[in-house]
């Protein structure tokens, strides 16, 4: 009789498993992103690249300009330019809180271009920023709003600056 206990509870157990298992592999993705009357809100999770999702929805949604902002949980690295190099200067933080991300989606080359900005926070409440050079997100989520211009803003390389700025003569 301890066998047959035994036994059903391994069978039970084992069906459990599998179903929790195809549950997981059929479950429908998250939506990332919404249409709200500035332009865009995305809601980002766990293991998502913050701007290579911005740039995916950039591209999908044919966005010719926009600002966005957003907060959360992440995994970053900033970098700071330095101007005798031309070159970011990188710096990697770990599980902190994003208080602050704000940034431009433009266009180069006929490629979306970004520059964003951020400011991060320990458990201590010691807070780090600069340019984000990738991101992603931790545990929790990211949201971001994105802010949808008119008009198709271009970004320029300028030798003087030996960086990519934004030009303000966009095509209508």
């Amino acid at each position: 009789m301890k066998h047959l206990v035994l036994t059903m509870l391994l069978v039970v157990s084992a069906g459990a498993v599998a179903l929790a298992q195809s549950n997981r592999k059929t479950q429908i993705p998250m939506k990332k992103y919404t249409r709200v009357p500035a332009g865009y809100l995305m809601v980002l999770r766990q293991g998502d690249s913050i701007l290579n999702e911005i740039e995916a929805l950039a591209q999908a949604e044919k966005i010719p300009s926009a600002t966005f902002s957003g907060m959360g949980f992440v995994s970053i690295t900033f970098g700071f330019f330095d101007f005798k190099t031309r070159q970011y200067d990188p710096k990697e933080f770990r599980d902190v809180e994003l208080a602050s991300m704000q940034g431009t989606i433009a266009w180069q080359k006929g490629e979306v271009s970004l520059h964003a900005h951020g400011v991060v926070t320990d458990k201590t409440f010691q807070a780090y920023g600069g340019h984000i050079l990738k991101g992603t997100v931790g545990t929790g989520s990211v949201e971001i709003l994105v802010t949808v211009h008119d008009q198709r803003l271009e970004r320029v390389f300028e030798d003087a600056l030996g960086a990519n700025v934004l030009s303000l003569e966009g095509t209508r």
